[in-house]
C-alpha cells in the first residue's frame, strides 16, 4: 500500500460528487456501498479507495478509524482473511471531514457475485460452501467470547473474493467499512453513521423504526444466511437457492430452524422494497439539496440497480 494522503486530499478538494468527470484528478467508480463509493483514482490500479464523507469533525473520524482497525483485528482473530488496507482522514478546506479506506484491489472476476455467473456447477457449489464456512467462523468466535465480545458481518456474495494462490484457494472478506462489534453487549459503531447518508426528513423515522433492526440482523447467524440466499435473487441466480439452502441447513445446529424458500422470498421482497425506497428518497434529497437549496450534496448515488 502507498502513502496516498496527498493524492486523496487533492482528489477530495477537486471532487464534484455529482459530476465525476469535472474532477481534475481522474477517477473511475468501481463499486457502491450503502453509505460509500469505491474508486480507482488516477493511474493507481493497485488500490481501491472507499470514500466515507460521514464525519462532523476529526475526532469523530479518528474514533471511527480506531473502531475500524479493531474490527479488522477481530475478524482476523476469528479466522477470516482480509486484504491489506490503510485508512486516511482527509480534511479539505470548507468541506466535511472524509475518511478513505484503501484496500489492495482484487480481480473483479474473482468476486463471488461474478463467479456464480462464470463458474461451472461444481465450482459454484464449492464457492458457496467456502463462504458459508467462513461466515460460520464468526459465530464460533462469538460462542467463545460472548458477552465480552461479539462480531457481526454482511455475508453477501459481493463481499467475498476467491483467489487462487500457490496451488490452493483463499477466500478474502472485503467489507470492513461498517465495523460492527459489541463489547459487553454495547454496540461499538456509532449507529448515527448509518443515518448520515439519509435525507434529514427521514432520519427520525429510520432511527425510530429501522435502525436497530438493520444492525441487529447482522448479529443473527440465521438472518445473515437468509440475507446471503436472498442475494441470489438480486444477482439473477434464483436457480441456486435450493442448493444454497441445502448447504446452509446441513450447517445449522439441531436447535436452529431450517431455512425455507418461502422465508427467503419474503425477506427479499421486504428488503428490496426498503432499499429501493431509501434510494428513491436519497435521490429526492439530492435534487432538493442541489437544485432547490443550491448546496453541495456530498454523496455519490448509484444509477438504476437491478434487484
Amino acid at each position: 500500500m502507498l502513502a496516498a494522503d496527498g493524492l486523496l486530499l487533492e482528489f477530495e478538494k477537486g471532487l464534484n460528487p455529482q459530476c465525476l468527470k469535472d474532477s481534475p484528478i481522474p477517477a473511475n467508480i468501481i463499486g457502491y456501498g450503502e453509505i460509500s463509493v469505491i474508486f480507482q483514482i488516477a493511474d493507481n490500479s493497485e488500490v481501491a479507495f472507499k470514500r466515507l464523507p460521514l464525519f462532523s469533525d476529526r475526532p469523530a473520524a479518528e474514533k471511527y478509524i480506531r473502531r475500524h482497525h479493531e474490527y479488522c483485528d477481530l475478524l482476523t482473530g476469528a479466522g477470516l482473511t482480509l486484504p491489506p488496507h490503510q485508512t486516511f482522514i482527509i480534511e479539505p478546506p470548507q468541506r466535511p471531514v472524509t475518511v478513505y479506506i484503501g484496500q489492495r484491489r482484487l480481480p473483479a472476476e474473482r468476486f463471488g457475485n461474478q463467479l456464480i455467473h462464470t463458474s461451472d456447477s461444481d465450482n459454484i457449489r464449492r464457492l458457496v460452501e467456502v463462504i458459508i464456512t467462513e461466515i460460520s467462523k464468526i459465530w464460533t468466535f462469538n460462542r467463545s467470547h460472548s458477552p465480552t465480545l461479539e462480531l457481526a458481518l454482511d455475508g453477501q456474495l459481493s463481499n467475498w473474493v476467491w483467489l487462487a494462490e500457490q496451488h490452493d484457494f483463499v477466500m478474502i472478506y472485503i467489507d470492513t467499512s461498517t465495523p460492527l462489534f459489541r463489547k459487553e453487549k454495547i454496540e461499538q459503531l456509532d449507529p448515527e453513521l448509518f443515518l448520515k447518508s439519509a435525507p434529514a426528513f427521514l432520519r427520525w423515522i429510520l432511527r425510530l423504526l429501522f435502525l436497530e433492526d438493520v444492525i441487529n440482523r447482522y448479529y443473527d447467524q440465521r438472518q445473515v444466511y437468509i440475507d446471503l440466499v436472498a442475494n441470489l435473487y438480486k444477482e439473477q441466480r434464483p436457480d441456486l437457492i435450493a442448493m444454497t439452502l441445502d448447504i446452509i441447513n446441513h450447517q445449522l445446529s439441531a436447535d436452529q430452524e431450517p431455512l425455507t424458500v418461502a422465508e427467503v422470498a419474503k425477506y427479499y421482497r421486504q428488503d428490496k422494497l426498503i432499499w429501493a425506497l431509501f434510494l428513491f428518497f436519497r435521490r429526492i434529497d439530492r435534487w432538493m439539496t442541489t437544485r432547490v437549496l443550491c448546496r453541495r450534496y456530498e454523496f455519490i448515488l448509484p444509477g438504476k440497480i437491478r434487484r
